[in-house]
């Protein structure tokens, strides 16, 4: 099994953006330390989420110029919000940099405030997200000699004569991951060999805290179609090895009860983060003329249950062997959730070393 981090923290305000940004820097020069085998970076705006996410294909690069060992993933890229020809390019270049350990989740965003800030309507997210994604791979296809590329979505429109430069490392483009979740990208997922996020809800519930048996519906399916798809058998068992479970929080203490007992403070300060960013998502939900739910509530078992793991060494990996047993490739956990407070920074900073030394060791080939 592999390990990965998932770089975030929120700020609260601007005179918090540079100590946050130097902190995620010194996040994942530790983890690159403990030996775990990625990080994963966000995409956001304008929230305070990860100041950094602003622009992730940057944070990768530097980053990936002081931890050349590591994979660089997004989890996940709200294509909508990019210029398709940019997108193609940046990905590309960063695809060179690295030596192809790229990652690319894509999704279509959460938030009308992101959306509305880069001129896009949220209500417009979903089909946007389809053809951008359909530019890029015809882009990506695209040789000098063909005839002029000529393309319009009702938001961008233009025509590449020539071709993407660079070209990727990764023959076909750099790895492309989707979501596991509905039946339609499933099978694109499967039919294409990309990874996969396999989540652990089932809509509309998104928290009844019963993660593994969601899990194991979800990654059978994929499976199931990936190894129906016709590929090559290393190509099934490279979709399979970076095949991903995200934990929004990991967190490990040396016992249950004061990994419970730090948990709980730890959710109380994520929770009163996701209510400030949800205030100015309302604002924002006027401007785009639509409604959405409330944000989850961080306290409430289900949730918990369903998007964290939390206990002693030995309970995390007893939780985390059902997981391997499942077949899952990949796990991203984030370590630094909710805002950097001082406990924050503490408890993050134990539970990961726990985690590297006491953890990921027994899910280690000898």
């Amino acid at each position: 099994m592999r390990f990965s981090a998932f770089l975030t923290t929120r700020s609260a305000g601007p005179d918090e953006d540079r100590r946050i940004t130097k902190a995620l820097v010194d996040h994942a020069v530790d983890v690159e330390r403990l030996g775990f085998d990625a990080v994963f970076l966000p995409d956001h705006h304008f929230t305070g989420y990860c100041p950094p996410a602003s622009d992730p294909m940057m944070f990768a690069s530097f980053l990936a110029a002081r931890l050349p060992r590591l994979y660089y993933g997004f989890s996940v890229q709200t294509i909508a919000l990019h210029h398709p020809v940019r997108f193609a390019e940046r990905l590309n270049l960063l695809d060179q940099l690295t030596d192809g350990k790229l990652l690319v989740g894509t999704g279509s965003g959460t938030t009308p405030e992101e959306m509305i800030g880069l001129g896009i309507n949220f209500k417009d997210t979903p089909e946007l997200s389809k053809s951008h994604l359909a530019l890029v791979r015809q882009l990506w296809d695209k040789k000098a000699e063909d005839e002029p590329f000529v393309f319009d979505n009702g938001h961008y429109k233009g025509a590449v004569v020539s071709r993407i430069v660079p070209a990727s490392y990764t023959e076909g483009g750099p790895q492309l991951m989707s979501v596991a979740l509905r039946p339609s990208s499933v099978e694109r997922a499967a039919a294409e060999a990309q990874p996969a996020f396999i989540p652990a809800f089932t809509p509309p519930a998104l928290d009844d805290g019963e993660p593994l048996k969601h899990l194991r519906t979800h990654f059978t399916a994929y499976r199931t179609a990936l190894e129906a798809a016709g590929h090559p058998q290393d190509k099934v068992a490279r979709a399979l090895e970076w095949t991903t479970h995200t934990y929004q929080h990991v967190h490990v203490a040396e016992t249950d009860e004061q990994a419970e007992e730090e948990f709980q403070i730890l959710m109380g300060q994520y929770q009163a983060a996701v209510e400030r960013e949800h205030e100015a998502n309302l604002e924002a939900e006027k401007l785009s003329g639509v409604t959405l739910k409330s944000p989850p509530n961080a306290l409430d078992s289900g949730w918990q249950r369903t998007w964290c793991v939390w206990g002693s060494p030995a309970t995390v990996a007893e939780h985390l062997q059902e997981v391997s047993g499942i077949g899952i490739g990949n796990v991203l956990g984030g370590f630094l959730g909710g805002p950097l407070t001082l406990e924050r920074a503490e408890f993050g900073k134990k539970s990961l070393e726990l985690f590297a030394t006491e953890v990921m060791p027994k899910f280690r080939s000898n």
